[in-house]
């Protein structure tokens, strides 16, 4: 009787087809969720300036740029777009004059608070669907791709504070 212990050196193409078929369908149920909670559109890249800021209150433009690879130029519009909204706001920093940090305002941390819930509704209505050993291995997956990203990434430090729970309280 054969084993089947040793993976195929096929698995980790179909595991990435795989996953990439889930992030693509992801992202539409992400829109779906943006468009429930606004009428307000705001961009993908309006969104990431939100969710920056939300981690990094009180950031200057260049420091901003700099999370997200963008030129200042581009930055400083996406903010203008965002201090229009409501959602964004500059201030004086307090160590220096020449100097402006970003802070979300009330509407634009209702904001995405709102999205993150109409979300996890979302998720956990599908998440709720499956059966208790893949929700299990769902989880054991996401927390060894969310350790394979190692620390040093941006994507793995960028939600601390909201690590995956342990596999046996799944």
């Amino acid at each position: 009787m054969k084993s089947n212990s040793a993976p195929s050196p096929r698995e980790p193409q179909q595991t990435t087809e795989a996953a990439r078929e889930l992030i693509e369908l992801l992202e539409v149920l992400w829109e779906r969720g943006r468009d429930m909670v606004s009428p307000t559109p705001v961009s993908a890249s309006q969104l990431r300036v939100l969710y920056s800021l939300d981690r990094e209150e009180g950031i200057s433009l260049r420091t901003l740029g700099e999370l997200l690879g963008s030129a200042p130029p581009s930055v400083s519009r996406m903010c203008d777009r965002l201090e229009a909204l409501g959602f964004v706001q500059r201030l004086p920093s307090p160590v220096s004059r020449r100097q402006l940090e970003l802070h979300l305002t009330a509407p634009g941390k209702a904001y995405l608070r709102d999205l993150r819930a109409q979300r996890e509704e979302a998720l956990l209505a599908v998440i709720s669907a499956m059966s208790p050993t893949s929700r299990k291995a769902l989880l054991r997956g996401l927390t060894g791709f969310h350790e394979a990203l190692g620390e040093g990434t941006p994507m793995a430090s960028s939600r601390p504070d909201t690590p995956l729970k342990d596999v046996s309280s799944a």
